[in-house]
């Protein structure tokens, strides 16, 4: 049987890129989405909109509550890759809970497309849709239903018991922080090949 927590979310983090494209120089005026677009392990990546879009979102780049950056210099580039660091060795319980709860945070802005600050039903379904995209024996509706299904589980942990005509509008940051309880997203969602000094947004 599929925890709860599982059942709602695909089970892993959305796939990451193996290789980044260089970071802008520090000097450099900037480097626009098109670049990004341009990286070949993002190629075939069925989610390489979202993936792209998180690099841009001013959420993320600790700019704004939503919009997307034009383009990013160096230290916009730093900032993001700093939701990618491991959990370091010497960070107490609680450094390590905020660096966990920064991943989900930049996890959640990639479904919350429209920066509501709810994952709604139709942005869900289109990131079942996108993810399942690339496998030929899945159709359209088949995601949907898959979408569906996930949210209402979503609604039984995070509301418990509804009412016949209670609405589930969607899955808040609060929600998804429960969904994603008990789940290991801190060594997940990392890069160990990045041998560069971040700036420290869990410290």
């Amino acid at each position: 049987m599929v925890p709860p927590a599982r059942a709602c979310l695909p089970p892993r983090v959305p796939p990451l890129p193996g290789s980044l494209p260089a970071p802008p120089p520090a000097a450099a005026q900037g480097e626009s989405k098109e670049h990004f677009n341009n990286v070949p392990d993002l190629e075939l990546n069925p989610i390489r909109s979202k993936i792209v879009r998180a690099f841009f979102d001013n959420r993320n780049l600790r700019k704004g509550p939503s919009g997307l950056a034009d383009e990013i210099n160096f230290e916009d580039f730093l900032t993001i890759m700093a939701y990618f660091q491991p959990i370091d060795v010497t960070m107490d319980e609680e450094q390590v809970q905020l660096c966990r709860k920064e991943k989900l945070r930049f996890l959640f802005h990639m479904y919350d497309s429209d920066s509501d600050g709810r994952i709604t039903l139709e942005e869900y379904r289109n990131v079942v849709e996108e993810l399942l995209s690339g496998n030929p024996h899945i159709e359209k509706e088949s995601a949907r239903s898959i979408a569906d299904g996930a949210m209402m589980e979503a609604a039984s942990v995070c509301v418990g018991q509804m009412e016949p005509d209670q609405v589930y509008e969607g899955i808040t940051f609060d929600d998804f922080l429960k969904i994603w309880q008990g789940i290991d997203i801190e060594t997940k969602m990392h890069i160990r090949f990045l041998n560069m000094e971040t700036m420290a947004l869990c410290h």
